[in-house]
């Protein structure tokens, strides 16, 4: 019933705006005078047009629009309808004429000259009075919170005015759009729906100044993450806020408008193309097998269980020591993929029994051993701990494996376990040891796959420095020259899946992660991102390396063999097998110690096992050390010595 009260408003108003324009037609053509025309020739023809003009506004589709949001294509539309009404309306007062030749004939004075003004004048009114309500609307707004937004949009393109055109549609007046920043020299100076170019992105941060803009909207949705960062870079020293508009496969698909702006994130800056991956071989690997995946209450772990859920898993059984993570993850799971069976389940790696009790009980056809105590400041502080789960809880889980005839098994490991510097970069490389050794007698497949930091995972440093900064800082970095390298949670376990899929049994996978990013620039970056200037709003304080750190990671170690595969983004290092009886004698001593928490017998052992281990060398002296050995070796190259 609503629907019909609108058609009928809409056509009335159509009704007025038609007499309008046929009265203007008819007194601009007789010197604007009422002349006799009015009003029995004047209502006489606006009845006999009005029935053609109703008929032909319907068929293009005019009763149905929305007049606040009136568009170039609606204008198009009314002026082509105008013109197949006078198409319809000037022949056919001819060919009447002509029949009625012989009759009294009411519109024989009628003149071609008021038909073409009327059809001039029908375009003029009809036009203009969806123009005046889109004005109205867009003029008229309130404003919820007094003073308006002041924005400067980054990108003069399709995008960025797209996005101020909705801007100024908005219901509720928000923002106000002081200008545009773009490179392209042909865009500079011009204006878009009245807003000018002001300059390029270099001059960003004295325009902004000097404009007193609060917000700076990027609208580049296919910029590159090089582009972003070195935006961010020329607004260093600002308090601006940054946002940016959603990606275009979103926007194309009409899920979002570009008006619905999100703050510009860490990822934006450090994230890098989308993973290609090879589906249908992930799909054959997990699709209708029962999956265990370790960890999974943690930032790795839980990102795996999503994955995995995508291609129909027959089962999955989260394993995980704490019940607060796995009561979320488990949750979270069952509410986004309901058909999917999981099986929660509360569990110490380092309990031998109670892992052998599960893998007997779910039989697992592919293992993903995610679990691992991964803090260095605190594994140096707690050895025992590190051994018992890195390396005693990756063994059980292994063991078990092997016994119960699971066909695949993935570790994950860290570029910390290459030159390991730490205890549980240490550990970590006995377990990639340990997995190496049981691969040359198992039927089971194992693999590792290492790679290096990932944004945002729990107790990393993006979520510290965010912390820092809502503090009000400082911001506390280790060493001006610490760096890492860093990869996003979903594309590092997709490479993982991706990985997995290629291991034949023994590989140590390595993921490309890119460049390293220095520890400080990303402080900097944050801290601009959150609307502050690094070193006036918020400090940003060195506080010394701490034990077990290294100023880079690396990844590979010294006598492993660099092999590619068929992804551009994964390669493999080979070592040398390990003795894994003298590994298992070893690691039992590990084991024995573990709970007296004797650190220097533990390096000892681990020493024993893991020659690179430099546990007790210092960190900046090692760095040194590295350097110098680097800078030997490329100079033996470039004069072709030492080459094989």
């Amino acid at each position: 019933m609503y629907r019909f009260w609108r058609y009928l408003r809409i056509i009335s108003v159509h009704v007025v705006l038609f007499a309008v324009s046929l009265f203007l037609a008819f007194i601009v053509n007789d010197g604007m005078r009422l002349g006799d025309w009015f009003p029995k020739l004047y209502l006489q023809w606006f009845l006999v047009t009005l029935v053609v003009k109703l008929i032909v506004f319907g068929l293009f589709q005019q009763y149905h629009g929305w007049w606040r949001y009136a568009s170039v294509s609606d204008l198009l539309s009314i002026i082509k309808a105008s013109h197949v009404c006078v198409l319809i309306i000037v022949p056919g007062w001819y060919v009447a004429l002509n029949i009625f030749k012989e009759n009294p004939w009411p519109f024989r004075n009628m003149e071609v000259a008021v038909m073409l003004m009327d059809w001039a004048a029908m375009i003029m009114v009809v036009c203009g009075a969806r123009l005046i309500m889109r004005l109205y609307y867009e003029e008229t707004q309130t404003l919820e919170s007094g003073r308006l937004t002041r924005i400067l949009i980054v990108g003069a393109g399709n995008a960025g005015e797209t996005l101020l055109r909705e801007i100024q549609r908005m219901p509720v007046m928000q923002y106000d759009v002081v200008g545009f920043i773009d490179d392209d020299r042909s865009k500079q100076g011009v204006r878009i729906h009245g807003v000018p170019v002001m300059g390029k992105v270099s001059e960003v941060r004295e325009i902004a100044q000097s404009k007193d803009v609060d917000e700076l909207v990027i609208a580049m949705p296919s910029v590159s993450h090089t582009k972003l960062r070195e935006v961010i870079k020329y607004c260093q020293g600002t308090n601006l806020r940054f946002s940016t508009i959603p990606d275009l496969v979103s926007i194309a698909s009409g899920k979002v408008r570009v008006s619905q702006m999100r703050e510009v994130d860490i990822n934006d800056l450090l994230g890098r193309d989308p993973v290609k991956l090879e589906l249908d071989h992930i799909q054959n690997f997990l699709k209708d097998k029962v999956i265990l995946i370790t960890g999974a209450g943690g930032s790795i772990g839980s990102e795996m269980c999503r994955q995995v859920c995508q291609f129909g898993p027959k089962q999955l059984i989260l394993l995980e020591q704490a019940e607060n993570p796995l009561f979320y993850i488990e949750g979270e799971l069952r509410r986004k993929f309901p058909q999917t069976p999981f099986h929660g389940i509360i569990c110490d790696i380092f309990d031998r029994e109670r892992v052998n009790v599960v893998f007997e009980t779910c039989h697992p056809e592919v293992v993903i051993h995610a679990a691992a105590h991964k803090h260095v400041p605190l594994m140096e502080n707690n050895p025992g701990e590190a051994v018992k789960n890195n390396i005693c809880g990756t063994r059980n889980i292994a063991y078990a494996a092997d016994k119960y005839n699971a066909t695949n098994f993935v570790m994950i490991s860290t570029d910390k376990a290459v030159n390991p510097t730490s205890i549980m970069g240490s550990t970590k490389r006995v377990a990639e040891m340990v997995i190496q050794g049981l691969n040359e007698r198992s039927s089971t497949q194992f693999v590792t796959v290492r790679f290096g930091n990932v944004l945002g995972s729990n107790g990393s440093v993006i979520p510290i420095f965010r912390e820092q900064i809502a503090q009000g800082g400082p911001v506390t970095v280790t060493h001006p020259e610490m760096q890492r390298y860093f990869m996003t949670i979903p594309e590092a376990s997709q490479l993982v899946l991706q990985a997995a899929t290629m291991g034949k049994g023994g590989e140590i996978f390595v993921l490309d992660m890119g460049e390293p990013v220095k520890i400080v620039d990303l402080a900097r970056e944050l801290i601009t991102l959150s609307g502050f200037r690094p070193g006036d709003d918020i400090e940003i304080r060195f506080t010394g390396m701490r034990p077990g750190e290294k100023l880079f990671e690396e990844l590979s170690i010294e006598g492993e063999d660099m092999q590619p595969t068929c992804h551009p983004k994964i390669g493999i290092w080979k070592n040398v097998p390990t003795d894994e009886k003298r590994l298992t004698e070893a690691i039992e001593q590990l084991a024995t110690l573990a709970n007296r928490c004797s650190r220097d017998q533990i390096v000892k052992l681990i020493k024993a096992i893991v020659p690179e281990y430099c546990g007790d060398v210092d960190s900046l002296q090692l760095h040194e050390q590295h350097q110098a050995r680097r800078a030997q070796n490329n100079d033996t190259n470039g004069n072709g010595a030492g080459q094989s």
